[in-house]
């Protein structure tokens, strides 16, 4: 006979039979086993529910409830029950199923009292294995996923940080110039609510209006004369506005963490037909967030007073800009810029297309 390695382990033995009962809690409650029986599954499963156990020995063959159908049921109360199926020569098949479906191991009837103990002796073993192992993995998996809750709350503090730190560049850049002060604002403000327009997800809408306020960034490189000159720009002048794009990459290159706040930046100026810059992407070559930038840009540079023209009325910007849908300007874009303006008609935006500045 072979003892359990703990200390009373409790098992239920499941048979419709008595003397089958009675013989087997014999031979375990001799082996050091703590035994409760039940006559039937459906007892099992109500005294699964009612207390712990660590084994289960059941007969394959029983009315209403065989022991297959009791084990999957079983292991969804105790994951952790090591079940041994008791067969007779006519049930191998049935045994190697409740295997299958996650009982340990199977004994033909009847069982010699070594086989018997030395199965559930083994079973209890693997039973304080897989327990142990699963306990790991849970300490293991609540470690990453405290670990990752960290990382994640540094990296939304380091990109709250560099976005603060650009948007400071921004808004000195901006003090300086009358024409430019809260551009940048309203641009973001302005591209958020088209993205809402969209349907956008909330991670993409506030990525967008990051996007609004970074995006011209770049311009605190180039010559203040060039800006704010009162006429049109020759095509030397115009190349050199043009870097600002280039210089604004450079800025945020290296906060990795922005993600696609740094692609929407660099498409703020492509046209939907190619014809735009700096890399001359066409149609959806060109990310979604820098078809919105281009339009809340556009938008708000015409209806907004600049040194070299007067500001332009919505309904005349409106007009102008519906004229470049397909060359500068995505459709579904301006028709969600053109709802959003409609529904907030007193409010003022800003924005940059083509040759504007």
């Amino acid at each position: 006979m072979i003892k359990p390695a703990t200390s009373d382990p409790r098992v239920l033995i499941v048979d419709d039979e008595e003397c089958v009962r009675t013989a087997t809690e014999l031979v375990l409650r001799r082996a050091g086993y703590a035994v409760v029986k039940a006559d039937s599954a459906t007892t099992a499963l109500e005294l699964l529910g009612q207390g712990s156990f660590d084994l289960m020995v059941t007969d394959v063959r029983m009315p209403h409830m065989s022991g297959v159908a009791l084990v999957p049921r079983a292991l969804a109360i105790d994951e952790d029950l090591a079940i041994i199926m008791l067969s007779g020569a006519n049930d191998i098949a049935s045994a190697t199923e409740a295997m299958k479906l996650g009982a340990f191991d199977y004994l033909m009837k009847p069982a010699s009292v070594d086989n018997l103990t030395g199965t559930l002796a083994e079973a209890l073993r693997r039973r304080g294995l897989n327990r142990e192992r699963r306990r790991v993995e849970r300490l293991i998996r609540d470690e990453v996923e405290v670990r990752t809750a960290d990382l994640e709350r540094e990296k939304r503090s380091l990109r709250t940080l560099s976005v603060s730190v650009v948007e400071t560049l921004v808004n000195a850049m901006e003090a300086k110039d009358i024409f430019l002060r809260g551009h940048s604002i309203r641009v973001a403000d302005l591209a958020a609510s088209i993205g809402e327009e969209l349907g956008l997800d909330p991670d993409t809408v506030e990525n967008i209006r990051v996007a609004g306020h970074l995006h011209d960034v770049g311009k605190m490189g180039i010559r203040e004369e060039v800006l704010n000159k009162p006429g049109p720009l020759t095509t030397e002048e115009f190349a050199h506005v043009k870097e600002h794009v280039r210089i604004g990459m450079d800025i945020i290159a290296p906060l990795r963490h922005l993600g696609p706040v740094q692609d929407y930046v660099h498409d703020h100026h492509e046209n939907f037909d190619g014809s735009g810059y700096p890399r001359g992407l066409a149609g959806m070559q060109i990310s979604l967030g820098g078809r919105i930038l281009a339009a809340a840009d556009a938008f708000d540079a015409m209806t907004s007073r600049r040194a070299y023209r007067d500001s332009m009325s919505q309904e005349e910007t409106l007009a102008v800009l519906g004229s470049e849908v397909g060359t500068k300007l995505d459709e579904r874009v301006f028709e969600a810029l053109r709802r959003v303006v409609s529904r907030n008609g007193a409010l003022t935006y800003i924005a940059d297309v083509g040759n504007r500045r």
